[in-house]
């Protein structure tokens, strides 16, 4: 994709800090460093998001997330953990539509990234958890 901003990072096109490439993936350090450390994992291939994957970039993709994960925690004693975010769709805060993956290291839980889940379990009671369950397993096919 000519105006994607990551498939000119693949291309050295737009300079970047490089700590893990190979023929699959790329992995730089996120401009907006969330955290110090924060890294983006991309594919080389333009892949709009999770749902344009197959089995085989995924599987090729995916495995090489841990090996970086375990680079960047080890660049810096002071990391105590990692959060790993794949953001797809504008609405889910997707804003450059190549698929990447976000490792942010974590510091404490003051280091200033902050993530919510809202416990929505008194509105589903087992009917409505069923009939979302049978609507996900039907199309497991597709």
């Amino acid at each position: 994709m000519k105006d994607c901003i990551f498939c000119k990072i693949v291309a050295n096109e737009i300079p970047s800090y490089t700590v893990y490439e190979d023929d699959i993936v790329k992995a730089f350090l996120d401009i907006s460093q969330g955290t110090p450390g924060h890294t983006l994992v991309i594919p080389k291939k333009h892949i709009p998001d999770i749902f344009e994957y197959d089995e085989e970039l995924a599987s090729q993709v995916f495995a090489r997330i841990p090996k970086i994960a375990r680079a960047v925690k080890a660049s810096n004693p002071d990391i105590k953990g990692m959060n790993i975010l794949n953001n797809n769709g504008q609405v889910a805060y997707q804003s450059v539509f190549h698929s990447h993956f976000h490792l942010i290291p974590r510091y404490s839980s003051n280091d200033d990234f902050k993530m919510i889940f809202k416990d929505n379990s008194n509105k589903y009671d087992s009917d409505a958890l069923k009939k979302i369950q049978d609507s996900i397993v039907a199309h497991m096919g597709d």
